[in-house]
């Protein structure tokens, strides 16, 4: 269940993101700078942070007790949030390949120095090792991934688009993950340690990461209902390039003989004769 669990939250996270995306690509000045910050926390706090917590929940090793240093935990969930923002920014501002190809770059750093940030919070009895050719596919999935999904967020539209997008990004980042992880070796300690290790359980960081996961979603989605209101034409105003309306006292073509429904009684001499029409004679005159 929490391989399914993780990269069902990664979905969520980059749709969400991509979501946001889409309006920062569409808004200019400090809206873009809000969109784009949504967009981070979204993608690099929900989509890859959370995923990989949450799939940390399902690691074991025999021996020992697993705990977290609450501090690192922390703080590899704002690596991703801070090298994801930065990154959106520079793709967003310059659509090209070059750009594009840097900014993956540096988004797979972040997302590389997140994951092992995340592994090095966790304390056990022994030693944790890393396989080399492990780390490095994970390090090349990571850099994909992360190109990946800034061309996804800064040229892909529509919902179904976005949808798909996003299942693919779950994908990548959830592989990248689990290759990483694949490749953590523990080394049981010489002398047999009784009690857990110092740190965080579990249960301790999963009740505020559940509520905090929660209040998220709420505010994501009144910010994206609250950005469709936004989008929507306003029909009221009038276009600046319409043609003015003639004065009511010029006889436009076709009016010879015209009589209004519910105008005043204008004989019809006085339109034979070509005498301009007055204000009177019509009750639709507009008011300025």
């Amino acid at each position: 269940m929490t391989p399914a669990i993780a990269f069902t939250v990664s979905v969520i996270g980059s749709f969400l993101g991509l979501s946001f995306a889409y309006r920062a690509r569409r808004a200019t000045g400090l809206a873009r700078w809000h969109w784009t910050f949504l967009a981070a926390l979204a993608l690099g706090g929900m989509a890859v942070w959370s995923m990989h917590f949450i799939a940390m929940m399902g690691f074991r090793l025999s021996g020992t007790a697993i705990r977290y240093d609450t501090l690192l935990t922390l703080l590899s969930g704002a690596i991703a949030i801070v090298v994801m923002g930065g990154a959106l920014a520079l793709s967003l501002r310059r659509r090209s390949t070059p750009w594009l190809l840097l900014s993956g770059l540096l988004l797979g750093i972040g997302v590389i120095a997140m994951h092992y940030t995340g592994v090095a919070s966790m304390n056990v009895h022994g030693d944790l090792h890393l396989d080399p050719v492990y780390v490095a596919a994970s390090c090349a999935i990571a850099v994909v991934a992360a190109t990946a999904a800034l061309w996804f967020a800064t040229r892909v539209t529509g919902l179904g688009a976005n949808a798909g997008a996003s299942v693919l990004m779950g994908a990548a980042v959830t592989s990248m993950h689990y290759t990483g992880m694949a490749g953590v070796h523990h080394e049981a300690p010489e002398f047999t340690r009784y009690g857990a290790p110092e740190g965080s359980t579990v249960p301790d960081l999963l009740l505020p990461m559940i509520v905090v996961l929660f209040v998220f979603l709420l505010v994501c989605s009144l910010f994206l209902l609250l950005g469709v209101e936004e989008e929507r034409t306003d029909y009221s105003r009038r276009p600046v390039h319409a043609a003015a309306a003639p004065p009511d006292d010029v006889v436009r073509p076709g009016d010879a003989g015209y009589s209004p429904r519910h105008a005043s009684a204008r004989p019809i001499a006085q339109a034979a004769a070509g005498e301009p029409r007055r204000a009177a004679d019509d009750v639709w005159t507009r008011r300025r």
